[in-house]
């Protein structure tokens, strides 16, 4: 498994105005999208291209460059990672959106299924998991076991931050899928926070409790 943090000033700028316990509903929002857009770039930047002509502007064709392939699919785990949808989708518009949900069983603490919604010819497209927090990696690791069930083999995971706990799981359970975080923080508490973090993504995105 690779882990590759994304570091840039505007990066590192921006994730100081998230750890801010002032900062409101909306201008995190605009954070987060700011921040997925940073790591679309370095998570796509190894696609393949492919040869292709356009027409010129003198009338002739010009020879240029695309992406290979069918568009990808992103995964915005339910429901933090619905923040980071914008963020992607304004790199690349045409990426299919499959929805994936689980929920912490309160005897278990187990993550239990209750929502999945795939795109059409799954297994052949890049996949791109998007979760703000990578904490203890329960969660994104039943995720990322239920798209290799549907026969994914091109699994990258985008956070803003991960803990080296979550880290760990993902490497033990799914060595072959990459992990890209904004920042790698410190570790968790007893409560499965990320320290330093910043707080709960999901009561700050949409202003609840």
């Amino acid at each position: 498994m690779s882990v590759i943090s994304v570091s840039h000033p505007l990066v590192k700028h921006k994730l100081g105005m998230l750890r801010n316990i002032e900062t409101n509903s909306k201008d995190f929002r605009e954070l987060i999208t700011e921040l997925t857009t940073f790591l679309t770039y370095e998570a796509t930047k190894d696609w393949e291209l492919e040869d292709a002509t356009v027409p010129g502007w003198e009338g002739k064709p010009v020879y240029v460059q695309r992406m290979a392939g069918i568009d990808p699919s992103i995964v915005p785990i339910f429901r933090a990672g619905i923040g980071m949808q914008e963020g992607f989708m304004q790199v690349i518009p045409t990426a299919k959106i499959s929805y994936i949900g689980y929920y912490r069983d309160a005897e278990t603490l187990q993550p239990k299924l209750y929502y999945a919604k795939l795109a059409a010819d799954i297994s052949r497209r890049k996949i791109y998991v998007l979760d703000p927090m990578l904490a203890t990696g329960g969660t994104t690791s039943a995720v990322c076991r239920l798209l290799k069930k549907e026969g994914c083999k091109n699994i990258r995971v985008l956070c803003i931050l991960a803990a080296p706990e979550g880290l760990e799981k993902m490497a033990a359970d799914h060595p072959d899928v990459d992990i890209m975080p904004a920042v790698v923080d410190s570790h968790l508490n007893d409560k499965g926070y990320i320290v330093p973090g910043l707080g709960d993504a999901g009561d700050r995105l949409f202003g609840t409790k």
